[in-house]
């Protein structure tokens, strides 16, 4: 292997149609390197097609924290000929081509070609060519000089309801490609054991459903648009073991209405879609906002317009979901990088919504979806729960209550139907303090100064900063926005090799974090001064998955200021690591 490079730092490629299995290997592949111990990193591609077209799973592993995905690959496991094609050219040096002749139906003599009987090793060991996805995962585990302990501990725990005699025979396979891999596999240099304790794989999803549960939602309501779907399945697998109501629409109108009736009856409440879908709750988010009714949206994006590239990736909503509603209202905007920061944000917007009963939205993206990490920790503790709304004995106090109450930061105190002797009203048109429907000029002007000019101030000083990662004193200073977060991370690692460069990564986009903290905050949160930052550097680069520099322009916008350059990418693939140096180091020069 390569002597110069990182030794533990390993990217393994699984190429072939949809329904052969792509993802049963790689998913199981992703568990077995973080089960023992290393850190992982993985996305895949995939077409928009339930058999067939060209699909793959990239599976990094390293002894350190990775955050992005390699164009160079050192096992390539081709359950087609095509993946083949396709993907040699992207192999290491002493990189190594898996494949079964007898399956593509052509022998390659090159040495970098290993030839594995899939099925038939399955056939002989398991009784069906259907365990030929674990021979092939067992072969990866030999040609690593792995353990195959991690993959039998597996099989037990998922296979463990269809029977033992079933999962003999899947150990039975594992091991036939695990000897015959170590076997015959000559140029195999590999040699990789546990080397710590297991590590938690995770995906952002995941986190945006736990960070939900954990904030004390109640009601998810949907209707199933890739890629926003894995919020919901998540949601639903774990209903009954916390009491949740998930509940399928019939179409995104639907769904947003529905979370919105849940809300304004007092629970936690949210709905998730992409950008076709998050299209027809544009009236519902409207309504929230007039209503003052808290509500959690995720909005997983891909590149559009229309159906667009359905199972493909980009950051093209963003401008979409800050204007998005007819009129003028406050509202959050989250976009997450990692899996980590997903289960906070996630925390944080419902925590925010309710307490000053505005619409949050989270942003992700098919990139963010599918892909998933190692991450040391995760802590429940560290959620933010703190319950707005007004209880049934504080309401009985009350000689009168008006549910659209003018304050001093606008928010009215947060009143529950049906539990006090207090009548609850609200109207979609405008309103009065009451919530009765009113066209008086003088009410009118309150009623937007109160939703809109005087709650921003407070919730702009709930807002963090963005992150700062590399040099303290940096000349070139690239900024980013949600998911290009782990590929900037290591760009910026590999870069402070031989320049002064730091990263601005925003996972808290709207508002901007652009003004000084209220009076009495300031020990809470300190000067912002990521504009400073900018300012200062001789060279500021943008990089975005989108065409036309969204971020770049709500910055300009918001602040005034102009990027010297601009990196962007929308041809619904994410960048990839050696990629995005090679971008960077041509603007730098």
């Amino acid at each position: 292997m390569d002597k110069k490079r990182c030794l533990l730092d390993y990217s393994i490629k699984i190429g072939g149609e949809a329904g052969q299995g792509i993802q049963t290997i790689g998913d199981t592949l992703a568990k077995v390197f973080s089960r023992s111990g290393y850190y992982v990193f993985s996305h895949q591609d995939y077409e928009s097609r339930v058999r067939g077209g060209h699909n793959f799973y990239q599976i990094r592993l390293s002894d350190k924290q990775i955050t992005a995905s390699r164009k160079r690959i050192d096992i390539l496991v081709a359950l087609d000929k095509e993946s083949i094609v396709r993907h040699k050219s992207e192999l290491s040096d002493d990189g190594i081509i898996v494949y079964d002749s007898l399956s593509i139906k052509e022998r390659f003599n090159s040495p970098n070609f290993l030839d594995i009987p899939f099925a038939e090793l399955a056939i002989k060991n398991g009784g069906d060519k259907i365990m030929s996805n674990t021979v092939a995962t067992g072969a990866v585990i030999g040609m690593l000089g792995m353990s195959i302990k991690p993959l039998h501990d597996i099989l037990n725990g998922e296979l463990k309801k269809k029977g033992k005699a079933i999962i003999k025979i899947n150990e039975a396979a594992a091991i036939a490609g695990r000897d015959f891999a170590q076997s015959n596999c000559l140029r195999c240099g590999f040699a990789l054991s546990a080397i710590s304790s297991p590590k938690m794989l995770i995906g952002v999803h995941d986190c945006v459903g736990l960070g939900a549960i954990a904030s004390g939602c109640k009601f998810y309501s949907a209707y199933p648009m890739t890629p926003s779907t894995g919020i919901m399945l998540y949601m639903a697998a774990r209903a009954k073991e916390f009491g949740i109501i998930v509940e399928q629409a019939e179409d995104e109108i639907s769904a947003i209405n529905m979370a919105i009736g849940a809300s304004y009856a007092g629970v936690r409440s949210m709905t998730g879609s992409s950008g076709g879908g998050f299209a027809l709750m544009v009236e519902g988010l409207s309504l929230a906002a007039m209503t003052e009714t808290p509500i959690v949206i995720a909005l997983a994006q891909r590149p559009g317009p229309a159906t667009g590239l359905p199972t493909r990736t980009e950051q093209a909503d963003l401008l979409f979901a800050l204007h998005a509603g007819h009129g003028e209202f406050p509202r959050l905007i989250f976009a997450p990088g990692n899996p980590k920061q997903a289960f906070y944000l996630t925390n944080k917007a419902f925590e925010l919504s309710q307490k000053y009963q505005i619409p949050a939205i989270i942003l992700t993206d098919q990139f963010l979806s599918d892909a998933q990490w190692t991450e040391d920790e995760i802590d429940p503790d560290k959620i933010i729960y703190n319950d707005y709304r007004l209880k049934d004995r504080e309401m009985a106090r009350l000689d009168v209550y008006n549910r659209h109450a003018y304050t001093g930061n606008g928010v009215s105190l947060f009143g529950i139907p049906g539990e006090s002797h207090h009548v609850i009203v609200t109207d979609s048109d405008e309103h009065d303090e009451e919530g009765h429907l009113v066209e008086d000029i003088e009410t009118r002007i309150n009623m937007v100064n109160k939703r809109l000019f005087k709650k921003i101030p407070f919730i702009r000083n709930e807002i963090e900063p963005p992150l700062f990662y590399g040099s303290t004193e940096p000349e070139v200073v690239i900024t980013c926005w949600g998911s290009t977060f782990g590929i900037l991370r290591e760009s910026v690692d590999e870069l402070l090799k031989t320049e002064k460069i730091a990263m601005l990564h925003f996972s808290e986009i709207y508002p901007l974090p652009t003004h000084l903290p209220l009076p009495g905050m300031e020990k809470k949160r300190g000067r912002i001064d990521f504009l400073d930052i900018l300012r200062s550097a001789k060279k500021t680069i943008c990089v975005e998955q989108n065409a036309t520099g969204q971020f770049a322009k709500l910055l300009r916008a918001e602040t005034g200021f102009k990027f010297d350059a601009s990196i962007n990418r929308y041809d619904g693939r994410p960048f990839l690591l050696e990629e995005m140096i090679g971008e960077l180091n041509a603007h730098i020069g």
